[in-house]
């Protein structure tokens, strides 16, 4: 008996010596609300090369994003490697490009079981203001019925219901297209702001619009106001069906005030773009805080061969200002191609800065999260989304820059220059009024 009793003990002892090493080892359990998630993308195909992945990184990270464009249309292997890395103890958040609500809603809600905490929420989408400054982004007039297509060169092209189609070029001629009868070309007509046209196929019962003003007049995101409107409406009813139920994450380059006006929760800024990290910081911690959002960075490639990355001391700088400057998500791009290595396109160099960033900043609470602060603002109006990359950047991807536009960008870069990664950029909103943090404010708010 006291044999038994004596063994039972033993091996309790000895499961709980297993267990504490495995807590000490494992990351994300050692809190159960982490300072700062600290995690790797898994972009790649097979759920194998997930899982090698989670193992390769488990002990110095706490974060798994599954952002695979193929495994997301498929459950099963989304499940089986949330379980593999919730298992292992770190959070999982899974990226979907789209979703059908109908199969997508009892997804996430037995994700919300299946997880608990351990499942942070939906990454859903990319870039969604970042596409409207440089790529094609379709909408549908609700009250008209047309097809609004901004074009990654800043046109507008609209196609009504009768097949009329109309191209307007940014700040420029109107090309106006009617639907002809049988396999003809379509009647065609160009018109100019200085009132001239130029009929290349006339239409036999003439056109259904006869000059630029009139149809100046029926344009589209003709004011900044509306581009602003028109772009929070635009996902509304996807966003906030996640919204409703989940954390939803999304990733940018740019204009991260709008997606946080979109109903994002949080957003990270994609770093390594060749864009000013101290510029994108100032953007993204302005943006998140004036919210009362959470934000982060995802380090992305600065090169289009190999290595991708920027070099393992530059990634870990990033990673460390970020944290300093207040970022609750660290998060490093791995992408998957043919001839990448087993672990993807990240070379053991950059596995090794996220490891010695997780044990030199992280676990070791060497420095405090958020220890940089702003004590500066530049504000911009309110629905200005200017890029602001570059002096003649647009707005809105549909406005082009201007003399007041020239302005702001001196203003802000001789702003950068002073106060550095102790600058905000934030826009003027009732909504989020400024707070009394900022001590010196380069108000930009009177353009027209």
């Amino acid at each position: 008996m006291r044999k038994a009793l004596t063994g039972a003990i033993a091996t309790v002892i000895i499961i709980v010596v297993l267990a504490t090493g495995f807590v000490v080892t494992n990351p994300s359990a050692e809190t159960k609300n982490p300072d700062a998630y600290v995690g790797i993308t898994y972009c790649g195909d097979t759920v194998e090369d997930g899982k090698a992945l989670i193992d390769k990184v488990k002990g110095y990270t706490n974060l798994f994003v599954l952002n695979s464009g193929l495994l997301q249309r498929d459950y099963t292997s989304v499940n089986e490697l949330g379980d593999y890395a919730v298992n292992a103890g770190m959070y999982f958040l899974p990226y979907f490009g789209a979703y059908v609500q109908a199969t997508f809603e009892p997804w996430l809600e037995d994700a919300k079981a299946r997880w608990g905490d351990r499942f942070l929420g939906v990454y859903y989408g990319d870039e969604p203001a970042g596409k409207m400054l440089d790529d094609y982004v379709e909408y549908n007039d609700a009250v008209t019925g047309d097809v609004i297509t901004k074009t990654r060169y800043g046109d507008l092209f609209i196609e009504q219901q009768d097949g009329t189609q109309i191209n307007y070029e940014i700040e420029g001629p109107i090309h106006l297209y009617q639907p002809s009868n049988g396999d003809q070309p379509n009647y065609e007509a160009i018109y100019y702001p200085d009132g001239a046209s130029n009929v290349v196929n006339p239409a036999p019962s003439g056109f259904k619009y006869s000059s630029y003003q009139q149809l100046q007049e029926i344009k589209p995101f003709k004011t900044f106001e509306e581009a602003y409107q028109r772009f929070i409406d635009r996902d509304e009813t996807n966003v906030g069906f996640l919204n409703s139920s989940a954390q939803v994450y999304t990733s940018d380059y740019d204009l991260y005030w709008y997606d946080y006006q979109a109903g994002y929760n949080v957003v990270w800024a994609q770093i390594g773009w060749n864009l000013s990290y101290t510029q994108q910081i100032a953007q993204i911690r302005g943006a998140a805080d004036m919210q009362g959002k959470d934000w982060g960075v995802i380090i992305t490639w600065k090169y289009q061969t190999p290595p991708y990355l920027d070099d393992a001391a530059e990634v870990y700088s990033q990673m460390r200002n970020a944290y300093l400057c207040g970022a609750k998500y660290i998060v490093v791009f791995n992408y998957y191609e043919s001839g990448s290595g087993a672990y993807g396109t990240m070379q053991q160099a950059h596995f090794q800065a996220v490891q010695d960033f997780w044990n030199n900043v992280v676990r070791s609470r060497s420095e405090n999260r958020g220890s940089i602060k702003a004590d500066s603002a530049v504000v911009f109006p309110q629905y200005y989304a200017w890029g602001g990359r570059w002096a003649q950047d647009n707005i809105w991807g549909i406005f082009k820059a201007d003399d007041q536009t020239a302005t702001m960008w001196d203003t802000m870069q001789s702003a950068i220059k002073t106060h550095g990664l102790n600058l905000d950029i934030v826009y003027s909103d009732q909504n989020s009024p400024l707070i009394e943090k900022y001590l010196r404010i380069y108000n930009l708010t009177k353009v027209d």
